[in-house]
């Protein structure tokens, strides 16, 4: 395999990262700041309030994505797997 073909495996493979963790990093980032500006606004302090909001908002993030996600990666692995076949 020559050094290019790996050094654009390798660039896909982050952008399928990428693409992949997107919907649940922007909700938890969202669902984050909505509740810090909450805190800020009551003057509620509680360090432990951020963690059950933003968590039940990125699994359900999760379920919705998934289709998504696993064809995303389906199609990715599909691209290995004839790369793999193809010999390079």
């Amino acid at each position: 395999m020559e050094s290019a073909t790996v050094l654009d495996v390798a660039r896909e493979g982050i952008w399928v990262l990428i693409i992949v963790s997107s919907p649940m990093m922007i909700v938890g980032l969202l669902v984050g700041v909505v509740i810090a500006l909450f805190q800020a606004l009551t003057q509620i302090q509680e360090l432990t309030l951020v963690f059950v909001p933003k968590i039940i908002a990125i699994f359900v993030t999760m379920i919705v994505a998934l289709p998504f996600m696993g064809a995303t990666m389906g199609v990715y692995m599909q691209r290995m797997a004839d790369l793999i076949v193809s010999g390079g």
